[in-house]
């Protein structure tokens, strides 16, 4: 199995297993936002290879990005999806959907703590013998707690700056002798170059932006019982720096020191 294949099946692992889409994937602007038309960047003419690289180079000059993702990676877990912001300091805010019946969550994470705030069915899959109760202490308010808290780690390592490297480390795909060009299209109104390669009975496709910067706008993976999109949006926009204000906050720790709901 190749580095390449490793890297690629991690990424849209994360992406499926982390955050999740609350309500439409991109909102009005589309994939590649609204606005002036933006001029050709004459990547037609390259090889699929250089296409790859110019690529992954757009990908690593922002700062931050939005990366949305949902579907079915055929290893027998229900279908995951996401929807998360995310800069290189680490700081995001999304939402995440276990699939299945399991529930969903909202994240907000900034410099060194994060806020979570799940819904009724995450308590009830996640905990099943004590998630009623925490659902009730909670009414509604954000779980608080250190960002480094282990407790946490599987809803807000989504978050996490090596999403940035283990993208475009797809977006290389690292195998060269098999990357396919395809001829110019559109996604979302845009037009965009697929680049497409098949591993082990999978075919992964990049949608690189064929105007403007060349940023991957969309990755995909089929076959082999597997089914998923990953978009990539909002290049270089910040993420929203709005935390719930302390009212609407728990602690993690008191919240895990009550033995009952409150009367």
């Amino acid at each position: 199995m190749t580095a390449g294949h490793h890297a690629t099946r991690r990424t849209a692992r994360t992406a499926a297993v982390v955050l999740g889409l609350t309500g439409g994937l991109l909102g009005g602007n589309g994939l590649l936002g609204s606005g002036a038309a933006r001029a050709d960047n004459g990547i037609d003419t390259l090889s699929a290879r250089r296409i790859a690289e110019r690529s992954r180079d757009a990908l690593l000059s922002v700062d931050s990005l939005r990366v949305t993702a949902r579907g079915d990676l055929g290893d027998g877990r229900p279908a995951k999806s996401l929807d998360v912001v995310l800069d290189r300091s680490g700081n995001c805010v999304g939402s995440v959907r276990l699939g299945g019946g399991q529930g969903s969550a909202r994240i907000v994470k900034h410099g060194d703590e994060v806020w979570v705030k799940p819904d009724s069915d995450f308590w009830k899959s996640q905990v099943p013998d004590g998630g009623a109760a925490f659902a009730a202490i909670l009414n509604g308010r954000y779980l608080r707690a250190p960002a480094s808290d282990p407790r946490l780690r599987p809803l807000t390592e989504g978050c996490d700056p090596v999403v940035f490297g283990q993208l475009a480390g797809d977006v290389a795909h690292q195998d060269p002798a098999g990357l396919r060009k395809a001829p110019r299209t559109t996604l979302d109104g845009a037009p965009v170059i697929p680049l497409t390669s098949t591993r082990e009975g999978r075919t992964w496709t990049t949608y690189v932006a064929a105007t403007g910067r060349p940023y991957p706008v969309r990755i995909t993976v089929h076959g082999g019982g597997a089914d998923a999109v990953v978009d990539l949006s909002g290049f270089g926009k910040p993420v929203p720096s709005a935390t719930p204000p302390p009212d609407r906050t728990y602690d993690i720790n008191a919240l895990l020191d009550r033995s009952s709901v409150p009367t």
